[in-house]
């Protein structure tokens, strides 16, 4: 397909005309990138969002790009090594998303004993980490002394502490990863991407096998042909075989994890860290994220609604336990600005274990209606999955395709939006506002970086103590199809993550900055505004969290 836009009016009337040889379902990380892969092999492809891209599990992960270290204690070493050689490959395609991130991982006394055979275990599982491929970072592990262990974080407890490992992963944002695959598809690829356009059925031909999927636009249902259906739900999996004509499925055991941020200078961690949850079997992650640091993440069976998972006292207390078991200063509810929730997709495998020891694999099924359904898997290898799953697409086409489309993946050396100019455009920065910019948007900053140039008021921060800028929203909205409020604040710029009180605050602003784009009343605007203060208010009342102050925030 020829390059493309990025803008939902004119995705909507492609939507309409266009017979498609894929529909993609789902607009997360992994259906986005089925999306990209699938379109730049050369298929006619639709990706189709009920929600907004990265609405559900992939804006709300540990926002990691890593092979898992304790999936190479339980055994998994292949998972390991191919998502380590998948974040080699998303460092080299999206440099401006994907950052290195030192991780310290720290050795506790226990009674004042150094636990010399834990110690030796730790070391052996870091070796076995670099010779998996954590090493293609360009860097190996290393032992700290206790001394060089708190300078990366002096709120550790000294009198309990032996020493340390520093070893390297890396870091995104998850959301903003996922907004940049489903772009580079539609605008490098020609895939026609929309977002609020629900399923609401699966139509089938006389042999049986779907022909068609009927989306719900706005109140208006759009009959779409395709030759293919790709279902990339995630938790819904089972919730769209319903719509077709397999019979309905109970394939996904979803798991919950939460996650809290807390003010930085309650824990100064420089660097990212690991640390044991007293009491369990497993360690949470704490990493710094500007003048946050968030701390994650719980891993829970979880049988409630699947649209709205909320944070409850039970999560906030267990992730708490965990940060006030490696510092020395207490963190309690009062310092959480900010939290969120999400559902990974994990593929029931039969028995009642722990979701924290379930597979990380991924899975790629044909059903009999000839649906085909990618579920399980993690953000690193989104990638890998995605070609997978397209090359299941490609033979299931067979004949209708063949001779016009490449049949291998393309996406191994396929740079997304942003990469190109990513390094011009750091070296020629040279304030705090487009270096900012540049990190987050690459050579697409550009853009941001003129439109501020023509209104310098543009260039001021939505929130005092945040950096995020007015000309990111209004970006927002003419570039990545945001169309509320909360698609900003959560997403594009996730102030709401960060710390809440900011978002509420920013609120307004945020609404009239859109409005003027989207052509919104007044009203209009106040009700946006209004209904994201009521999601952040509810969210917090769910945790038993301190209702945010609005009026305080920048004071």
């Amino acid at each position: 397909m020829a390059p493309g836009t990025f803008d939902r009016a004119t995705a909507l009337a492609r939507l309409r005309d266009t017979s498609f040889d894929v529909v993609v379902i789902g607009g997360g990380i992994t259906g986005a990138g089925v999306a990209l892969d699938a379109a730049s092999r050369g298929l006619r492809t639709a990706l189709v969002e009920r929600d907004d891209f990265a609405s559900g599990t992939s804006s709300k992960s540990s926002k990691l790009v890593h092979g898992g270290l304790r999936y190479l204690q339980q055994g998994d070493i292949r998972l390991v090594y191919e998502a380590l050689a998948e974040r080699q490959r998303l460092r080299r395609n999206a440099p401006h998303l994907v950052r290195v991130l030192p991780f310290l991982l720290p050795i506790f006394t226990r009674d004042g004993l150094f636990n010399r055979k834990l110690a030796w275990a730790l070391g052996k599982a870091m070796w076995m980490y670099d010779l998996t491929g954590g090493a293609r970072i360009g860097k190996l592990h290393k032992r700290l002394s206790t001394e060089d262990a708190l300078e990366y974080m002096p709120t550790l407890p000294a009198d309990r502490l032996a020493g340390a490992y520093l070893y390297y992963d890396a870091a995104t944002d998850d959301a903003r990863l996922t907004l940049t695959v489903a772009r580079t598809a539609a605008l490098d690829h020609g895939a026609v991407v929309v977002n609020r356009a629900g399923v609401v059925g699966l139509s089938a031909g006389n042999d049986g096998r779907l022909d068609g999927v009927s989306v719900d636009v706005d109140g208006e249902i759009i009959e779409v042909s395709t030759s293919t259906v790709v279902s990339a739900t995630g938790v819904w999996a089972d919730e769209l075989r319903g719509l077709g004509q397999s019979d309905p499925a109970d394939t996904i055991r979803p798991a919950k994890g939460i996650h809290i941020t807390v003010p930085w200078d309650r824990i100064r961690n420089e660097i990212a860290a690991v640390v044991p949850v007293p009491g369990d079997r497993r360690s949470v992650f704490v990493v710094p994220w500007g003048d946050q640091t968030y701390i994650g993440t719980t891993d829970t069976d979880y049988d409630g609604p699947l649209d709205d998972p909320r944070c409850t006292p039970d999560d906030i207390a267990y992730l708490l336990g965990a940060i006030n078991g490696s510092v020395d200063v207490p963190i309690t509810v009062d310092d959480i600005t900010g939290t969120w929730a999400g559902l990974r997709p994990l593929v029931k495998t039969g028995g009642s274990g722990r979701t924290a020891d379930l597979s990380r694999r991924h899975r790629v099924q044909v059903h009999d209606d000839g649906l085909v359904s990618i579920t399980g898997g993690k953000l690193t290898t989104y990638r890998e999955m995605a070609a997978d799953t397209v090359d299941t697409v490609v033979a299931q086409l067979g004949d209708r395709v063949r001779g016009r489309i490449a049949k291998r993946s393309r996406t191994n050396k396929l740079a997304l939006r942003g990469a190109e100019g990513f390094d011009a455009a750091r070296d020629a920065a040279d304030d705090p506002v487009s270096t900012h910019l540049v990190e987050r948007y690459g050579g697409e900053a550009r853009t941001l970086i003129a439109m501020i140039d023509h209104d310098p008021s543009l260039g001021h921060r939505l929130s005092p103590d945040h950096p995020f800028v007015r000309a990111e929203v209004r970006y927002a909205v003419r570039y990545e199809m945001a169309t509320c409020v909360d698609d900003v604040l959560t997403r594009r710029v996730p102030l709401r993550l960060r710390d809440a009180a900011a978002s509420v605050a920013v609120a307004d602003e945020v609404a009239e900055l859109m409005g003027a784009d989207l052509g919104w009343t007044t009203d209009e605007r106040d009700a946006q505004a209004e209904a994201h203060r009521a999601a952040v208010a509810a969210e917090r009342r769910s945790a038993s969290l301190p209702a945010v102050d609005a009026t305080a925030v920048g004071s």
